[in-house]
């Protein structure tokens, strides 16, 4: 109602200057006079408020109330025996409170209409029982609101208001429904409350932190299109019937930790952080999200759920898209901070960013599903001069925790994450379990490439750990040396290369006879004639001397070598040392061309 239009009950209009306020004051006039209760007689005001019994209807619209005439209605109205003052139906309606308002332990037998009331300073209604409607619409609360322990059995309407300080709803029970749509609040507490009726906050405002910690929704829980310019705290809060949460914006974070859903639910949250340490989901769930980074550690549910990034503004029951003013940064992209001490059986991810994801400890990896363009960090890509031979990491993915753990190793090099504080730690003996069940889960989505880099992983975390013996992990080093565990299709070609190129010096150098021998036949003519016989032999090959490197010489020792690599022998007159050299080749190089046809077949297979 504008201050200029009179209101729609016989008012007061005590004092009026038609030049300053045509209006005047707009208190409804009190039965069988002409002023409100603000400006009535001292003799009547007595009169009236003695006339008033425990549970009678009051009319009050428009009045101004100073708390001493606040406290002088209650008293009329109080209960001898209780001490509480009781109300039948109480209209306040666009009623201003000047100073305190007190209703602590009051009960309102009928409706309670504070539409469009000004409350200037704190208004309590602490213990209050509202056992018909509670309507509050447009009321504007500019101290601290305090309803703790209230009971409303009937409906509770907050739509629209301002709460410019503090809102204290703790404990306090909804027996109906409780209407808080495009409400303001500076601050607001709601622990501990139960609605039992659903929960409307469509549209609502949390200037300041909006604390549900313990609270319990035995409905459905509206938060469609609410602001949180600070943190949403759930904490350990029970969702009995909810079917969805949000869509809702949070410039803080969105606490989960403890909290209960006990059907399925939808929850979509366009917020910095979400946690939800031993959360429980007793059904099926989804967790849509845009710029969050998800703690999920020691979080239980018993069906499928799943976490997914959405890649584009969420959408109101109206069609239109809410509003993401918060987030300035045009990425919207989500992160996984902690997957510690949950059953992964049921878990779905989707399109996430895993670079800082911590797995050690969770169960069932391998038979987490991950779909769509789920991202992990990678190994530092430079070559770091440490100390001879120069450190180079293949480009794998690389769990969070092998990062933190490089880090930490005696003269790490740069380029490995170090651990965030809280993070744990994790080493070798740990991380290689977490990398074969990645791998196995990389392999039942048949994306073998990609569960290669996991393969590795689960060898690098083998090499390093302690409790494998010194022959098994000189093993596992000459693997990593020669081929990367089968996988880098160069590292074994280039020693391939190595082995060809030193065995052709080696043949042109010692192997290769000085000349090809000649066969000479020797024998003897036996007089008289008849049969002769004749022994066929050749010279043994003689070492080279003189200018070894020749063209003529560089052809043959390649023919040899190449003859080598596949198993064939080339026929050449060879020195003895020509002849080992050649057995050696035979039995090396085949073997690293192996590998370098396994690391092909590993990286292209499906």
């Amino acid at each position: 109602m504008s201050t200029s239009e009179p209101p729609t009950w016989p008012y007061c209009a005590h004092g009026a200057d038609p030049a300053v306020d045509p209006v005047g004051c707009r208190g409804v006039h009190v039965p069988g006079h002409t002023a409100c209760l603000a400006h009535l007689a001292d003799a009547d005001r007595d009169a009236y408020l003695v006339g008033l019994t425990p549970g009678a209807s009051i009319d009050h619209r428009g009045t101004d109330f100073t708390a001493a005439l606040l406290n002088a209605l209650l008293n009329a109205l109080r209960d001898p025996t209780t001490g509480r003052a009781r109300l039948g139906d109480a209209v306040f309606e666009s009623a201003t409170f000047e100073d305190d308002a007190v209703f602590t332990r009051a009960t309102f037998e009928g409706d309670a209409v504070f539409e469009s009331a000004t409350f200037e300073d704190d208004a309590v209604f602490a213990r209050a029982t509202f056992e018909g409607a509670a309507v509050f619409e447009l009321a504007i609360f500019e101290g601290d609101t305090v309803f703790e322990l209230a009971t409303f059995e009937g409906g509770a309407g907050f739509g629209s208001a301002t709460f410019k300080n503090h809102a204290w709803f703790g404990s306090a029970a909804f027996k109906s429904y409780a209407g808080f749509e495009s409400a303001t609040f500076k601050g607001a507490w709601f622990g501990s409350a139960t609605f039992e009726g659903g929960a409307g906050f469509e549209s609502a405002t949390f200037e300041g932190g909006a604390g549900f910690g313990s609270a319990t929704f035995k409905k459905r829980a509206k938060f469609e299109s609410a602001t949180f310019k600070d943190d949403a705290v759930f904490a350990s809060a029970t969702f009995v019937e909810a079917d969805q949460l949000g869509p809702l914006v949070c410039a803080g974070r969105v606490v989960l930790s403890g909290a209960v859903f006990g059907g399925p639910v939808t929850l979509s949250f366009a917020a910095r952080r979400l946690e939800c340490h031993r959360t429980r989901w007793s059904s099926t769930a989804e967790i849509r999200l845009r710029y969050a980074t998800v703690d999920f550690a020691h979080a239980v549910f018993e069906y499928p759920l799943t976490i997914a990034a959405e890649p584009d503004p969420f959408l109101r029951t109206d069609g239109r898209q809410l509003a993401e003013d918060l987030f300035p940064m045009p990425d919207p992209e989500v992160r996984v901070a902690s997957l510690r001490g949950v059953d992964a059986a049921h878990l779905v991810l989707a399109d996430l960013d895993l670079a800082g994801c911590l797995f050690a400890g969770t169960v069932h990896l391998d038979q987490l599903r991950l779909e769509g363009a789920c991202t992990f960090d990678t190994a530092p890509p430079a070559v770091y001069w440490r100390r001879w031979p120069p450190m180079r990491f293949t480009q794998r993915r690389v769990l969070a925790e092998e990062h933190h753990w490089r880090a930490n190793r005696p003269q790490a090099v740069r380029g490995w994450n170090v651990a965030v504080l809280g993070a744990g730690r994790a080493g070798p003996l740990q991380l290689a379990p977490v990398y074969r069940a990645l791998r196995k889960a990389f392999e039942d989505g048949k994306h073998e490439p990609g569960a290669a880099d996991f393969y590795y992983g689960e060898m690098e975390m083998r090499r390093h750990a302690d409790d494998i013996p010194r022959g098994e992990r000189g093993l596992l080093t000459a693997y990593w040396a020669l081929s990367g565990y089968g996988l880098r299709a160069s590292r074994a070609m280039a020693w391939l290369g190595t082995a060809m190129l030193l065995t052709i010096v080696l043949l042109m150098a010692f192997g290769l006879a000085q000349d090809t021998p000649q066969q000479t036949a020797t024998g003897s003519v036996p007089a008289g004639g008849g049969k002769v016989t004749f022994e066929i032999d050749k010279d043994d090959p003689q070492n080279p001397t003189g200018d070894r490197f020749t063209g003529e010489r560089f052809e043959k020792a390649l023919n040899v070598t190449l003859n080598s690599v596949v198993f064939r022998s080339s026929g050449q007159d060879l020195t003895t040392a020509g002849t080992y050299i050649e057995m050696t080749s035979r039995l090396t190089e085949p073997v690293l061309l192996g590998l370098a046809v396994l690391a092909v077949r590993n990286r292209v297979k499906r």
